[in-house]
């Protein structure tokens, strides 16, 4: 446990930040798996009309540092790549 005043202040905004990265990687890890279900079931039209909200998640992650730039860019092109080929 903290001792110091601003080690305990240090842990109290650690734990703040945990909270909101936490939501936002399960934002994008479920919007992600949505899509990438639709193209396994071979649902282009849906997976298509989604792949917005996948590109918004994916880039408040990175803006974030939930996510590096280059992790996040990589998520973006498997994901059109996989939309694609099917």
């Amino acid at each position: 446990m903290p001792i110091t005043t601003s080690a305990k202040k240090a842990l109290r905004a650690s734990k703040r930040k945990h909270v909101f990265n936490a939501r936002r990687k399960n934002a994008l890890q479920d919007t992600t798996k949505k899509v990438k279900k639709l193209i396994a079931e071979g649902k282009k039209d849906e997976a298509t009309k989604m792949l917005p909200s996948v590109y918004q998640a994916i880039d408040k992650a990175a803006k974030r540092g939930v996510i590096k730039t280059n992790a996040a860019a990589r998520k973006k092109s498997r994901i059109a790549q996989a939309l694609a080929k099917k």
